[in-house]
Formats: C-alpha cells, sequence, structure tokens
C-alpha cells in the first residue's frame, strides 16, 4: 500500500492551519483555566492558558447562587420549540418554492428573500407590539415566536430540494402520493443534512438570544441563560470573575455536543445546499 507523500507545500499548510487552529482555541482555553482559578489569579500576566489549580468551588458556586438549572431548563425548552417550529415552516416554504410551480413564484421568492437585508433591531418595537396584543409579553413564546421564520434557512432548503430529481416526485404520483405524502416521505428524509444544518443554526441562535428575553420576560424564573450570565456578572459588573467563567463553560456544553453530533451533517448540508 502506497502512503502518501506531503509536498513543502501542504506541509507549510497544514502546518499553518494548526498554528491558527491553536491561537483560535486560547480564549477557551483561557476561559476554562480561569473558571478553575481563585478571583485574585483571574488576571495573572502574561495570560495564563492551563489552569495551575482545581477550583471546582466555582462551579457549585454557579448553581447554588441562582437557579442555573431552571435558565438551562427553560433556554433548552425555547431553543428546542424554536428548532421545531422553525424547519416546519422553513421546510414547508422550502418545498413550494422548490418543487411546486405557481405563477410569480420567481418574484415572491426574491421579495420573501429581500427580509434578509432587514436588521432584527429594526423590528424590536413593532415585534414587541404584536407580542403585547397577543398578550403573550412575559411568556417563553414572545422569545420563540420571533425566531421560527429564518429566510437564510428557507433559501437553504429551497436550493438543496432542487438538487433532487424530479423523478421521485413523478414515481411518487405515479404510486397515487399527493403532495403532502411526497414532502413527508420523499423529499424531507433526502434533505437530512440541510435539516441538520438549518436545526442546529436556529438552536444557537436561539440559545445565546440575549435581547428577547431581556425585553420580553419578567419573571426571574422564565429567565435564560445569557440572562442568568448576566446576573452573575453583578449589577456592576463586579462579579466573581471565575464564577462568571464557570458559568460560561456549562453554557458552552451543550452547543458543542450538539455541534459535535451533527458535525458531517453539517459540512454535507452547506456543500450540498449551494450545487444549483
Amino acid at each position: 500500500m502506497n502512503k502518501k507523500v506531503w509536498t513543502p507545500s501542504q506541509v507549510v499548510l497544514n502546518l499553518l492551519l494548526v498554528g491558527f487552529c491553536l491561537i483560535g482555541m486560547l480564549p477557551f482555553l483561557w476561559t476554562i483555566a480561569t473558571s478553575l482559578r481563585t478571583p485574585a489569579k483571574s488576571f495573572t500576566m502574561p495570560p495564563a492558558f492551563f489552569p495551575d489549580m482545581m477550583n471546582w468551588a466555582n462551579y457549585r458556586a454557579v448553581f447554588v447562587t441562582f437557579p442555573f438549572l431552571r435558565f438551562i431548563f427553560n433556554s433548552l425548552l425555547a431553543a428546542g420549540a424554536v428548532v421545531l417550529i422553525s424547519l416546519a415552516i422553513s421546510s414547508m416554504a422550502a418545498y413550494a418554492f422548490a418543487r411546486i410551480e405557481f405563477k410569480g413564484r420567481g418574484v415572491l421568492f426574491v421579495v420573501f428573500m429581500a427580509g434578509l437585508m432587514i436588521p432584527g433591531s429594526v423590528t424590536i418595537i413593532s415585534v414587541y407590539i404584536i407580542m403585547s396584543k397577543m398578550h403573550l409579553v412575559g411568556s417563553l413564546w414572545a422569545v420563540i415566536l420571533p425566531m421560527v421564520i429564518n429566510p437564510l434557512h428557507i433559501f437553504l432548503m429551497r436550493q438543496f430540494m432542487m438538487t433532487i430529481p424530479k423523478s421521485y416526485d413523478e414515481a411518487a404520483e405515479i404510486d397515487g402520493c399527493g403532495r403532502l405524502r411526497i414532502f413527508w416521505h420523499v423529499i424531507l428524509p433526502m434533505s437530512k443534512p440541510v435539516l441538520i444544518l438549518a436545526g442546529l443554526q436556529a438552536f444557537i441562535a436561539s440559545w445565546n438570544n440575549f435581547i428577547g428575553p431581556l425585553i420580553y420576560l419578567t419573571d426571574y424564573n422564565q429567565m435564560t441563560l445569557p440572562i442568568g450570565l448576566r446576573a452573575l456578572a453583578g449589577y456592576m459588573r463586579q462579579g466573581n470573575v471565575s464564577e462568571i467563567m464557570a458559568g460560561v463553560v456549562v453554557s458552552l456544553i451543550v452547543p458543542v455536543l450538539f455541534y459535535l453530533v451533527a458535525q458531517r451533517h453539517l459540512v454535507d448540508g452547506i456543500a450540498l445546499s449551494g450545487v444549483k
């Protein structure tokens, strides 16, 4: 069996990539190391990227001082609802734009995609008025509903579904399937990579959402993780830095696990969404 021989340019390129990766990991290493130190050693110079002690009391304090488990549960609940509703709406819209011929489809798609150019900060007041009229202010639904429609996800799913040959639809129609069954039993299973990509993006966006909970939630027991991390910092930002970093590390566990599980599908979804 022939062994692959790297050229000098490949060796240099790989070394550069490894170096950039190590540089990118430094903030994470500092966060983890700081979460295991005492506050007095949090800002040593030069910065220490590896822990010199294992002060697990910081992690214990995070859960004792604040209802951090409740914050995690609220974030999981909100993010899970956003993912499920967003995938349902985006996949159906993408299926209509990609597989169903109707008058004005191209123009309507362009108009719909124009939503990508509208910053979220511009719509805060109008969305708040809508949530208030629906009597949802103060509940997690006010955080969930504004995030369930994402034009980017519709675009990615449409591009992916357009790569699926029309022969699958025709074969299913011959077998007596309607549009709903074709969508559910044929197109969706074949669109798994882009669904996972959109789902993970929706989850991360909801998990990191700070403005929404800050504006709409009034009950402390309904607060999500970003608000909990802000509470750790204290009113005048004089909180224990080591405890804050411990809370940050805890908040990173779920997104990292999701990424590790769905990594292969993420690459496939990104690669195949722009084929056509």
